[in-house]
C-alpha cells in the first residue's frame, strides 16, 4: 500500500482546530501535568515529614534511656589487698587476660599481686 495515501486520509479525517482552541488545549494539558507534579511533590514532603517525626521520636527515646541510667544497688567494692587496680582490655576476653597475667607472673617469677598491668591488647599479624 502507498503510505502517502494513508497519511492524507488520516489528516483529512480529523477535525480542524483553530489556533485559539489549540492554545487552550495545550494550556489545559500543561496545567494537568504541573498539577500532578505538585501533588506528587506534596505527597513526598508529607511522607518525609512522617519519617522524620518517627526518627526524631526514636532519637528522643534513645536519649532519654541513656540520660537516665538504670538504678542499681550494687555497692562499690574496694580492690583486694595487694591489687594493682583495673586493667583495660582491648579485644581480649577476661579468661584469656587472666591467663596472660598468670603466665607473665610465672615467667618473671614474681607474685601476681606485685605486678601492675595497665592494658592488654591482642596483636594480630
Amino acid at each position: 500500500m502507498n503510505f502517502f495515501i494513508i497519511a492524507v486520509q488520516t489528516a483529512d479525517s480529523g477535525s480542524k482546530m483553530e489556533i485559539g482552541e489549540a492554545a487552550i488545549t495545550a494550556i489545559i494539558g500543561y496545567a494537568v501535568v504541573f498539577l500532578g507534579l505538585i501533588l506528587l511533590m506534596g505527597l513526598l514532603y508529607i511522607t518525609g515529614a512522617i519519617f522524620a517525626g518517627k526518627e526524631k521520636k526514636a532519637t528522643q527515646i534513645r536519649q532519654a534511656e541513656t540520660v537516665q541510667p538504670a538504678k542499681t544497688d550494687i555497692p562499690v567494692i574496694p580492690s583486694a589487698p595487694g591489687s594493682a587496680g583495673h586493667v583495660k582490655l582491648h579485644g581480649v576476653p577476661d579468661k584469656e587476660a587472666a591467663m596472660i597475667m598468670a603466665i607473665v607472673a610465672d615467667k618473671m617469677q614474681t607474685p601476681l599481686n606485685e605486678l601492675h598491668f595497665i592494658s592488654i591488647k591482642e596483636v594480630e599479624k
